[in-house]
C-alpha cells in the first residue's frame, strides 16, 4: 500500500476526562486505522495514526471536534514513523 502515511497528533483543551481517548479509538478504528492514543501528564492527548491518505485527514478533522464534552483549543499534526503492529490501542500515560 503505497498511499499508507504515519502522523503524530497532539490535542490541546479540554481533552483528559472526557471520554476522549476512548472516543478517539472507536474513531481510528472505525477508519480503518493502526496506531494508539494516550494521554500525557501535561494534559494534552497524543495519537499516532497510520493508514490511507485520506483515512488520516478524516482522523484529524474529526480531532478538532473530539466527543461531546470536549473543548479542543488546537490540533498539532506531524509526520511520523508508521512502525506499528495491527490495528489501534490505547497505550498508558506518559
Amino acid at each position: 500500500m503505497t498511499d499508507r502515511i504515519a502522523r503524530r497528533l497532539r490535542i490541546h483543551g479540554r481533552v483528559q476526562g472526557v471520554w476522549y481517548r476512548a472516543w478517539t479509538l472507536e474513531t481510528a478504528q472505525g477508519l480503518g486505522l493502526d496506531g494508539w492514543v494516550r494521554n500525557r501528564i501535561d494534559g494534552t492527548v497524543e495519537a499516532l495514526a497510520v493508514g490511507p491518505a485520506e483515512a488520516i485527514e478524516k482522523l484529524v478533522t474529526a480531532c478538532h471536534e473530539g466527543p461531546p464534552a470536549a473543548k479542543v483549543e488546537r490540533v498539532e499534526v506531524e509526520d511520523a514513523q508508521g512502525i506499528v503492529p495491527r490495528g489501534f490501542t490505547k497505550k498508558p500515560t506518559v
